[in-house]
């Protein structure tokens, strides 16, 4: 099993940062990816960005450029650097964890951090 809890979130202006933090632990050594998702109101859940086990990162096209992914993996925690903010950057944002045990995957999901952007 693995537990993520993010935090970071929160109302910021456009155009404004934000960085956001998720915390994972439990089984850690099995997570292969880290990622951030968002879901805005009746809107489906989106990906907006992903980091392996190597380093490689991708992001959805509307976020490059603007937001940025890491992992510090002494900490077991990711990242998520978010600028010039926009009100369509309004969401709920998750943090995401890929697992491999025993040849199967799993997937993880935190409880999700308000981002709020007013114009």
């Amino acid at each position: 099993q693995v537990q993520l809890v993010e935090n970071g979130g929160g109302l910021v202006q456009a155009g404004g940062s934000l960085r956001l933090s998720c915390a994972a632990s439990g089984s850690t050594f099995t997570i292969t990816a880290l990622g951030w998702y968002r879901q805005a109101p009746g809107k489906r859940r989106e990906l907006v960005a992903i980091i392996n086990s190597g380093g490689r990162t991708d992001y959805a096209d509307s976020m490059k450029g603007r937001f940025t992914i890491s992992r510090d993996n002494a900490k077991n925690t990711l990242y998520l650097e978010m600028n010039s903010l926009k009100p369509e950057d309004t969401a709920v944002y998750y943090c995401y964890a890929e697992a491999y045990r025993s040849a199967r995957r799993y997937d993880y999901w935190g409880q999700g951090t308000q981002v709020t952007v007013s114009s």
